[in-house]
């Protein structure tokens, strides 16, 4: 079990502190209503109400494999973080974001592309991408990064010269396949090439996540994919609810899941981050459902009996509130990695560079008010309890753990809706950030305040994937309370 801090005092004296009275009335309101078996003025009336809380009866109390609590999650999400989180990634330098959507699916034939119309991106023209963005290099960020690195490669290049005088083009390719070898090394994730002609920056606020009728074999065989081949399970050991294999009649997932606890730590956090990002990624959908479209004009809201369908435990078999606690779970995992990457930005040397000063400064700000808010939440997920063992058998797991994720990444690029694969991509991006954080505690701790680090450095790309994404859980969080208000009032 992971060790995590956690002091009831404190905790009682931060909830009440940070939200006071509000808190306490709002937390009222939204705890359960009467039960089926309660009197009621019609039987009708009794179902329904059964109904109404179903998805969340079971959504409370402490996490497994940390003690964190779902409440505190939700009152610090909804109240500290969120409207935080979406006034930043509205901001220029974080709704900007390069993506390459054309490259092939690199494990099966690309023979599904989504024609609905509502898959499709609108990339955004290079004149309305802020300048500072665009003119940068791709990992380039502030403006003292360009201009100190431009002076390096030239440093580099001059030295580098001498040398390569006497090799041959073979042995340069070599030295250059090394270098790339290298830096790859702590990605867990496949970065696009920004520079590819068929990279194209995309306003995320223009092409925004919602439901676009992309469904069916195609978008099972991309989620099978990646719990089949890539969480670590055996053949043998049968997924609950997989459309995609032979029916299994009564069977309860019990199976499943005794094998699942019987994993190391480290596997069994990989499964629940996935399984996360699938259900947050579902939940966006559901909050934001093609409710109706006539005469050109479209009505876009939350869709109570598709939220069922997915998360309800009578539809589910029980899986709906295990899947909602692995987004809470991966709700942990980002979170501890902002914090722990907030001495970064606190640098003077990061400055956000969009080339508007004045823009760039209240960026800065917002994201470290941002930061500071994750440093403060008590209960934080202790990475390092993973990969602890037996240093080179833990060596191992990890490598194991990140080329598996990496792969993950690439399975992105088989996605057939244009804006569900562009969505997938940042979202998985964002989460390989996030673990390219926890894992780089030493090289964050010794960062230089004045000049760029060659031991840990984020790009551009990885840091709007992983503010964007973190944003994306922040509004699931937020949209599990609307749903709850709605399926209370939904008679």
């Amino acid at each position: 079990m992971i060790k995590i801090t956690v002091q009831a005092g404190g905790i009682f004296l931060f909830l009440w502190l940070s939200v006071g009275d509000f808190v306490v009335g709002w937390l009222d309101s939204i705890k359960p209503g009467k039960q089926a078996n309660e009197p009621s003025s019609s039987s009708s009336e009794a179902l329904f109400d059964h109904l109404d809380h179903s998805c969340f009866c079971h959504l409370t109390g402490v996490l497994d494999d940390c003690f964190c609590d779902i409440e505190s999650i939700d009152v610090f999400n909804n109240f500290k973080i969120y409207p935080r989180i979406q006034k930043l990634t509205g901001k220029d330098f974080f709704r900007y974001y390069k993506v390459n959507l054309k490259r092939p699916c690199p494990f099966w034939p690309d023979d599904s592309q989504c024609s609905i119309k509502d898959c499709q991106v609108e990339p955004c023209p290079e004149s309305k991408v802020p300048v500072g963005i665009k003119a940068g290099n791709y990992n380039k960020y502030s403006q003292a990064v360009n201009t100190m690195q431009v002076m390096e490669d030239c440093e580099q290049a001059n030295e580098l010269g001498a040398i390569n005088s006497t090799l041959s083009n073979q042995s340069k390719q070599a030295f250059a396949d090394w270098a790339r070898h290298d830096d790859a090394q702590d990605h867990f994730c496949e970065l696009d090439d920004e520079t590819s002609p068929d990279a194209e920056y995309v306003d995320l606020l223009l092409n925004p996540e919602r439901y676009t009728g992309y469904k069916g074999p195609s978008a099972w065989r991309v989620w099978n994919s990646i719990y089949e081949e890539n969480c670590f399970k055996p053949r043998s050991v049968y997924r609950p609810l997989n459309p995609l294999a032979p029916s299994r009649g009564d069977d309860d997932g019990e199976g499943f899941y005794n094998w699942l606890e019987g994993l190391c730590l480290e596997k069994r956090v990989f499964y629940r981050l996935i399984s996360g990002l699938h259900s947050s990624i579902n939940i966006h959908l559901c909050a934001k459902y093609l409710l109706e479209e006539a005469w050109g004009k479209t009505k876009w809201g939350p869709n109570v009996k598709e939220f069922r369908h997915r998360f309800d435990p009578a539809e589910t078999k029980g899986e709906g509130t295990r899947r909602l606690k692995n987004l809470y779970f991966l709700y942990l995992i980002e979170l501890r990695a902002l914090s722990k990457v907030a001495p970064y930005f606190d640098r003077s040397i990061v400055n956000l560079y969009t080339g508007n000063t004045e823009e760039d400064a209240a960026t800065k700000d917002l994201l470290l008010q941002v930061l500071n808010e994750t440093k403060a939440f008590p209960m934080h997920f202790d990475e390092k309890s993973m990969f602890a063992g037996h240093k080179v058998e833990a060596k191992t797991l990890k490598e194991e753990f990140r080329l598996h994720f990496k792969n993950i990444s690439r399975i992105m690029d088989c996605v057939g809706c244009s804006k569900c694969r562009l969505w997938g991509k940042l979202q998985t991006q964002g989460l390989g950030t996030a673990l390219k954080i926890l894992f780089s505690e030493k090289e964050i701790k010794n960062l230089p305040e004045n000049s760029p680090s060659k031991g840990f450095q984020l790009t551009r790309q990885e840091i709007v994937a992983l503010l964007n994404a973190f944003g994306r859980l922040s509004t699931s969080i937020k949209e599990l309370h609307n749903f709850r208000v709605l399926l209370q009032d939904y008679r």
